[in-house]
């Protein structure tokens, strides 16, 4: 529910008619006014914006919430979410919806301090079909290593509160995209396993790979490290709780630690890890979270 701001009567007027105020009454009435806003009876009141009131399964919502200079609290689905300083007393945050959350209503709770609002958003289907995969005898034994889920697990829920990306987020690689995000896939004919957590975008071996937005890089992995199902892998903190993902590279251009720019080339297309073809695993992730990166693609955020 949206709060209004709170009136303040006095039980008596100061003056009747056409009495004016002396000196000292305009003086007293000064001082109980300020007293009034340092005692914390006058509160700043949070002003709520969400950009949609409905959003596919694998989407996402903007929120900001601004008038407050305190972090505001963000619960949905479940979940509790950090909001990120956006400007003076402005806070902001990308809600991710699941790929696989049930379609319906949904509710965002803010909370600052004693006050708290509700907004109610629509969650809708997203209709993407199962996608049937075909793998040779060289990848169908292949399985994710401890080290590697560990350490793709840690860098997908990076939250760094500073916000590194800047303009438009880049296609990281020209060419079509071979296969959509939220695609559920079975592979050799057996049962669903999960979804797609980003595209295809296919591309000859060796095409350079570039950054989709200004970054960090947290996370290069190797095959000969571990990274079977991966391949050769790169991850991009672009701060905030927003990250990029690039799977089945050739080669890797980076290290970890090193601040990238958008274009700066990460590594080169591949067929490492579970691959049927050379192809560049494009993904984005909001709070550790799969969201359809084609979103992002030619936007500001």
């Amino acid at each position: 529910m949206w709060h209004q701001e709170k009136m303040y009567r006095l039980s008596q007027p100061f003056c009747s008619g056409w009495t004016f105020f002396s000196r000292t009454s305009g003086l007293l009435l000064f001082t109980g006014i300020i007293f009034l806003m340092l005692s914390g009876v006058v509160h700043a009141q949070m002003r709520v914006h969400v950009d949609h009131t409905q959003r596919e399964q694998g989407q996402f919502f903007s929120v900001t919430v601004a008038g407050v200079s305190a972090q505001p609290m963000l619960n949905v689905m479940d979940r509790s979410l950090r909001m990120f300083r956006h400007a003076d007393s402005l806070w902001r945050a990308f809600v991710p919806v699941e790929n696989m959350i049930h379609p319906g209503m949904y509710t965002l709770s803010f909370r600052h301090g004693e006050e708290e609002q509700r907004l109610e958003v629509a969650v809708t289907p997203n209709n993407r079909p199962v996608q049937k995969i075909r793998l040779d005898s060289s990848k169908t034994g292949l399985h994710a290593t401890e080290i590697e889920k560990s350490r793709v697990k840690v860098a997908l829920h990076t939250e760094t509160p500073e916000q590194l990306f800047m303009g438009v987020f880049r296609r990281p690689v020209s060419g079509r995209t071979s296969s959509l995000f939220g695609l559920q896939r079975s592979y050799n004919g057996g049962p669903v396993e999960g979804y797609h957590k980003g595209i295809d975008i296919s591309a000859p071996q060796g095409t350079p790979v570039q950054c989709t937005a200004s970054g960090k890089v947290i996370l290069t992995g190797a095959v000969e490290e571990g990274f079977l199902v991966h391949g050769n892998t790169v991850i991009i903190d672009h701060g905030q709780g927003v990250v990029s993902v690039y799977l089945h590279l050739s080669s890797i251009a980076v290290h970890e630690g090193q601040s990238v720019e958008a274009g700066e080339i990460l590594g080169n297309v591949g067929h490492t890890g579970i691959s049927t073809a050379p192809h560049l695993h494009w993904g984005l992730y909001l709070y550790g979270t799969s969201v359809d990166p084609e979103l992002f693609e030619g936007h500001e955020l």
